[in-house]
């Protein structure tokens, strides 16, 4: 095959002078090699991106009790970015109030969504402490609303996601933890090599799950909707209707064990399948060191299928959703194995970068141990990002345009400059971010803005399809980040598409001989 031009040019765009405080220490805490996250979202309604970006925090040789991480030093703060019509950004964090991360919070990562249906976008940060949510006052600012919500959580959480569970409209929250640990605890793994202990020398903990009464709280419902039955090493989340029953279901990549799928039994309980659905364990029968993952289909058949990415010589898992909620192991045969055995994976999604109607592989890789070359000179622990284009549901490496390697974490993709191709931003541990703005080229697309009336305003768990293309709709999946709520579709030599739409209310609307190369607001209909 002849080799394509690169997809994206790597670009630093004037204000974006955010730096990921990950305090690498001597003691080897492991939360120092797990942060941070990004959200792309429009937080005023521009109708252009911003990008929040979760910081770390202050590491002390050794830490003391209680824990501080220094989050009032404008150094550690988390930081809002707007992006001005230039392309240019400005930093807005102290003006929008999320300025103020916590003293006893070190920064994991971000999930977006408008949970109160006013139309305004709301931020869930979570940490190694306790989490936060802000709500977006529409006004410009956020508020800190979590202890009214009651959505604090506590121990370490890392990636969140909001979804609506119960279809009821109002937007619920999960939330994954990792174990159960602190710098009290910690230890150091490796001998004389000191290295980030394996997740396995640390006892599990569940995970939480946040039911929206629609009146600005939540129920934590972890025990007695099922979630809370089974203790993991959580790290990504994401959400999809896997069987086509109508209700959201929750897959959960766990790190050095089997991997979790929840399925929605539809009467706001979960029951945990992964292993019988076939979703659980590597080709040959392993436990993965999951970290990130996206729920999307990715071979055009309509049902949305499971990446995760893992440690080296795992190989990314691709599990193909065969329906009736098995899926099948394949990431030999759609290419995985020589793309993804020596590498580290975290951040990921499946988009369509070259708007070819199939949708491809970005992911963020780098070694979880920093001194891992000492230790075994086959491997890496800087990366480049990994690019795989999608022909016909088999992935071919191809050049991102982005050499340099580093130790990526969070990814979060959205079409930054609105030019109809799909962009991405990467966070680098102890670095600036990555902003990977798509090249572009003559092929078509379109761009969906869903505006729920009997469903969650945003329509977060619609089911979308367009021409050969499907989505669900939702801003979580990779690690730790929050993507752009709009959905793209290439459209690859077409004019128009056929658009159906399935609205988490069961409403179905289909929009025929809709025009391409536009930016497209589906409002609900109401059905009689």
């Amino acid at each position: 095959m002849a080799a394509t031009a690169p997809i994206f040019d790597l670009k630093l765009p004037r204000g974006l002078d955010f730096t990921l405080q990950n305090s690498p220490t001597p003691e080897k805490y492991l939360i120092e090699t797990m942060p941070g996250g990004v959200a792309l979202f429009d937080y005023n309604n521009d109708g252009l991106l911003d990008i929040f970006l979760v910081n770390g925090g202050h590491l002390t040789r050794p830490m003391q009790l209680p824990e501080k991480f220094d989050r009032a030093n404008p150094r550690y703060w988390n930081r809002l970015y707007r992006q001005n019509k230039d392309g240019s950004f400005t930093d807005v964090t102290e003006a929008a109030g999320l300025a103020t991360a916590g003293a006893g919070n070190y920064g994991m990562g971000v999930a977006v969504g408008d949970y109160d249906n006013d139309g305004f976008a709301d931020l869930f940060v979570t940490s190694y402490g306790k989490n936060v949510l802000y709500h977006n006052n529409g006004d410009g600012t956020f508020t800190d609303v979590t202890e009214k919500a009651g959505v604090a959580g506590g121990g370490w959480s890392v990636s969140a996601g909001f979804f609506d569970y119960d279809n009821d409209g109002h937007l619920d929250l999960f939330v994954t933890r990792y174990m159960e640990w602190d710098t009290k605890h910690s230890k150091t793994c490796g001998g004389a090599w000191r290295t980030y202990c394996p997740p396995v020398e640390f006892p599990a903990t569940t995970n939480l799950l946040y039911r929206n009464r629609g009146d600005g709280t939540f129920e934590d419902v972890s025990q007695k909707s099922g979630i809370a039955a089974k203790k993991g090493r959580a790290l990504g989340v994401a959400f999809a209707d896997c069987d086509d029953d109508g209700f959201m279901d929750i897959f959960v990549a766990n790190d050095g064990m089997q991997q979790y799928l929840f399925h929605n039994n539809g009467n706001r309980t979960f029951t945990e399948c992964a292993l019988e659905s076939g979703a659980a364990l590597s080709t040959d029968g392993k436990p993965l060191s999951g970290m990130g993952t996206v729920f999307q289909d990715y071979d055009n058949d309509g049902k949305p299928d499971i990446l995760v990415t893992v440690l080296p010589r795992e190989i990314y898992a691709l599990y193909h959703n065969d329906g009736a909620g098995l899926f099948s192991a394949r990431s030999l045969e759609a290419g995985l194995g020589a793309l993804t055995a020596g590498s580290s994976g975290w951040g990921v999604g499946l988009e369509d970068f070259d708007n070819d109607g199939w949708k491809d592989l970005l992911v963020a890789q780098s070694h979880v141990l920093n001194n891992v070359e000492a230790i075994d000179h086959s491997l890496h622990y800087m990366e480049p990002p990994l690019l795989a284009l999608n022909r016909n549901g088999r992935f071919e490496h191809a050049d991102s345009g982005i050499t340099i390697p580093v130790a990526g974490r969070g990814l979060a993709f959205g079409d930054l400059n609105n030019d109809g191709w799909m962009d991405a931003v990467l966070t680098v541990l102890g670095g600036h971010p990555l902003v990977l703005m798509n090249r572009g080229g003559k092929r078509h697309w379109l761009a969906i803005k869903l505006r729920g009336t009997r469903s969650n305003r945003d329509g977060m768990g619609a089911r979308v399809r367009v021409n050969r293309q499907t989505r669900f709709a939702t801003t979580a999946g990779s690690y730790l980040s929050a993507n752009d709520k709009r959905l793209h579709f290439g459209l690859d030599d077409s004019n128009t598409a056929t658009v159906e739409v399935l609205w988490p209310s069961g409403t179905r609307q289909t929009l025929k001989d809709v025009r391409a190369n536009q930016f497209l607001e589906i409002r609900e209909v109401e059905q009689s």
